[in-house]
């Protein structure tokens, strides 16, 4: 009988410790295809010519210097020289994310594996923290960790992850505090249900109740300040999670028995939450600029002349930061590469971030037509097709069937695309929806769990579902396998290359 026991203990040790060992597994493997290889090309990548400097700059000086025209090529040297001068240089992005690629080349130097080993850290956690939010969400460890599989094998959130750019940074602030909202949330419905005894005038506490303190909130608020303080894009993704929040919470009022769950959230909540969210975003906002504060050679640092009951240094900032407003809504310089918010979720126009034509007989090439090495910001194809339909049954499931989980993704995601079709004279690139791919793989994953079938149904449906989902995810690895050479500038024969080529778009 001990026997017995014993390998039923042993037997049921994965299955109890699933919730971890499944996202942890997906990680892993997320981490190996970031990490490998990490410090090819050696080059400067598309905007890399910009943030590792910058981050480097930084690092040294509290704020963004000014770089010689030649400076990509003297840092790439050997000897290598990083010729840094110490006059300011406009930058026209908050600085916490250059702060974050700052930390891998404090660590391994101004080198490309040093600029991009924190972007890759980061891309490889937020793997795993789509499993453990996609589990929370969809109430399935198998569908959190299918939606971070999807998430592991996009090509987009692939190439952003093994580039020193900031979107990638950007995009792990935004799911951390989805996540933690998501927390808030399970934590304030666990307290209000003590609330729903009446009073003496027969009222339900839902209306009256406080509830103090909320850690997970305000942690989001932090992070979504984070998300301001790497790119600007951040703020209406803040704006749309702390509408998300209090909605939340005027629907945990009414179902705890609120007779006016609108004014009661309003009264109770609606401050606190602005406090958690705007409040602690700005703060940290305005903090992710104090080498630029402590220090006196940064850009605009000296503008504020004469005295004011305002400081000098916060006039000067706030002087800072209208010339950064003007020259980002304003940019409109034209680029190979832009594309239109409206063909986004299409892939309809990627962006090539590295591109080098090979001849016959050099690095490993063996064709007589010549080879080609290339980075190209595109997300799987197959993926980013599912997701568009994905989107549209989550829609339906928020509009028809009132399902939170499904307005969830719907108000991240609208907080992220809509903004930028507001924007269609700028100049810009589909590489921004990098912090869009966690939300659309979670659509998918919610998608692939209606197709495996609901609650109840027969075994044969039920194997009739698994049969079709797993097919879309194996499909979907596939074809991120088949583009990987485009993803991680694999020299390859100019046939195979063009074979990828699959719109004249792509080119």
């Amino acid at each position: 009988m001990g026997r017995t026991v014993v390998e039923r203990v042993q037997q049921s040790w994965p299955a109890r410790h699933s919730g971890w060992l499944g996202p942890v597994a997906v990680a892993l493997f997320a981490g190996l295809l970031r990490f490998w290889n990490l410090g090819y090309p050696n080059a400067f990548v598309f905007d890399e010519t910009y943030y590792p400097k910058d981050a480097w700059s930084l690092l040294r000086q509290g704020y963004e210097g000014v770089w010689p025209d030649d400076a990509n090529a003297l840092i790439l040297g050997v000897p290598q020289q990083i010729p840094l001068t110490s006059a300011p240089e406009f930058i026209a992005h908050p600085p916490l994310g250059k702060w974050v690629i700052s930390l891998g080349e404090w660590a391994y130097g101004l080198h490309p594996f040093g600029w991009r080993f924190a972007v890759a850290l980061l891309g490889t956690v937020t793997v795993l923290m789509l499993a453990r939010i996609g589990r929370r969400l969809l109430g399935s460890t198998l569908l959190g960790c299918t939606a971070a599989l999807l998430m592991a094998v996009d090509g987009l959130q692939f190439v952003m992850s093994r580039v020193g750019l900031l979107d990638g940074v950007l995009m792990f602030f935004v799911l951390a505090a989805f996540g933690c909202l998501l927390v808030d949330r399970d934590r304030t419905r666990e307290r209000l249900p003590a609330y729903r005894t009446g009073g003496p005038s027969g009222a339900a506490d839902g209306d009256r109740a406080r509830l103090g303190l909320r850690p997970w909130r305000l942690a989001a608020g932090v992070l979504l300040g984070c998300a301001c303080s790497v790119k600007w894009s951040g703020l209406p993704v803040l704006a749309a999670l702390g509408l998300l929040t209090v909605l939340w919470d005027q629907a945990a009022r009414r179902r705890a028995g609120a007779r006016r769950p609108w004014t009661s959230m309003l009264r109770r909540d609606a401050v606190p939450a602005f406090l958690s969210t705007v409040g602690a975003g700005a703060l940290v906002y305005l903090l992710s600029w104090t080498g630029w504060f402590v220090t006196d050679g940064g850009y605009d640092r000296q503008w504020a002349q004469g005295s004011s009951w305002v400081p000098a240094a916060l006039r000067s900032w706030w002087h800072y930061q209208q010339q950064m407003y003007d020259f980002n809504t304003g940019l409109s310089t034209p680029h190979t590469y832009q594309s239109n918010a409206w063909s986004w979720l299409v892939q309809g126009r990627p962006v090539s971030m590295y591109w080098q034509q090979v001849p016959d007989g050099q690095q490993g090439c063996t064709s007589s037509g010549g080879c080609a090495s290339q980075i190209l910001a595109l997300g799987t194809p197959l993926l980013w097709w599912a997701g568009c339909f994905a989107l549209l049954y989550v829609f339906w499931r928020w509009f028809f069937r009132r399902d939170w989980r499904s307005g969830a993704v719907l108000c991240a995601v609208a907080g992220i695309l809509l903004p930028w079709f507001g924007y269609q004279e700028r100049t810009t690139f589909s590489f921004y929806m990098v912090v869009l791919v966690p939300f659309l793989c979670l659509a998918v994953a919610q998608m692939l769990g209606a197709l495996l079938g609901p609650e109840g149904c027969s075994a044969e449906r039920r194997r009739w579902g698994a049969v079709g989902a797993g097919a879309i995810v194996l499909a979907v690895m596939g074809c991120f396998a088949f583009f990987l050479p485009l993803y991680t500038a694999e020299v390859i024969p100019m046939s195979d290359w063009q074979d990828r080529m699959w719109f004249t778009t792509w080119i």
